[in-house]
């Protein structure tokens, strides 16, 4: 099994065309052509999960956030990213990204089902692509009416989430939900033009999350984190179906930051 046989099928899946303009993913770093016998998922290709791929053996991390963004002039040890590079090329371990691409074709039907929305349409359709059911975001509705405070602890509960916030009255009755795992603060008008209740995404900042709350529409934050890890274990058990020779690792479910 080589990196480029499993890329292509991570390609086919969630074909890389469907990306934002903005996004970077596909091979990140490696040859297509270096073996694979072992896998590990992460949400973020951090220090700790470089250093969990050499431990375990990992010839291929698959992430959801692309490890690199922008263009790099030097690669060396004088910088973190470059340190890491150095670490995957000494141990022969390739990274393969699929973001806003596996959100299009994949994350809004995952997280529809954890939640239990019914009758979900995409938020915002991929321009590349010619399917409405493609996109990013959904908006659904719940099975019936709960209070904000309700909800925001029912996606504290199934997304397995140590704290939400939410901006808006705690007894608010909501119904129809607009859901955007990572960072939503740019669909907002689409979801009030849509008719949501309520949104739930990551990285609303105070300014927006009040400006939002004045046009009518309650955020609950479950973080960036949050809500999109739920990538790790689907694509873990995806790569074990698709793959049964491959050893496949998930990372550990482990927020970046900490909340006391």
């Amino acid at each position: 099994m080589t990196v480029r046989e499993i890329a292509g099928f991570l390609n086919k899946k969630y074909p890389e065309k469907a990306a934002e303009d903005f996004d970077n993913p596909g091979l990140i770093f490696g040859s297509g052509l270096w073996d694979v016998s072992s896998v590990l998922v992460a949400l973020d290709a951090t220090d700790d999960v470089v250093l969990h791929a050499v431990n375990i053996g990992a010839d291929l991390i698959v992430t959801h956030h692309p490890m690199i963004f922008s263009s790099i002039k030097k690669i060396n040890d004088d910088t973190f990213l470059g340190k890491k590079l150095l670490c995957l090329g000494e141990n022969k371990i390739a990274v393969y990204a699929t973001h806003t691409n596996y959100d299009a074709y994949r994350m809004g039907e995952l997280c529809n089902g954890v939640l239990g929305l019914s009758d979900p349409e995409v938020l915002e359709p991929t321009d590349e692509v010619s399917s409405d059911s493609i996109g990013i975001g959904t908006i659904g509705s719940l099975p019936g009416e709960l209070t904000l405070s309700e909800l925001a602890e029912r996606v504290k509960e199934k997304f397995n989430i140590e704290a939400v916030r939410f901006f808006g009255e705690p007894d608010k009755k909501v119904k129809k939900v607009a859901l955007l795992p990572g960072s939503g603060r740019s669909f907002i008008k689409t979801a009030i033009k849509k008719g949501a209740d309520v949104m739930i995404t990551g990285d609303i900042d105070h300014h927006t999350g009040i400006d939002a709350l004045q046009d009518g529409l309650p955020i609950i934050d479950a973080g960036h984190y949050g809500i999109e890890h739920v990538f790790i274990k689907d694509v873990s058990d995806l790569l074990r179906k698709e793959f049964p020779m491959l050893s496949v690792t998930a990372e550990e479910i482990k927020t970046p930051f900490t909340t006391i």
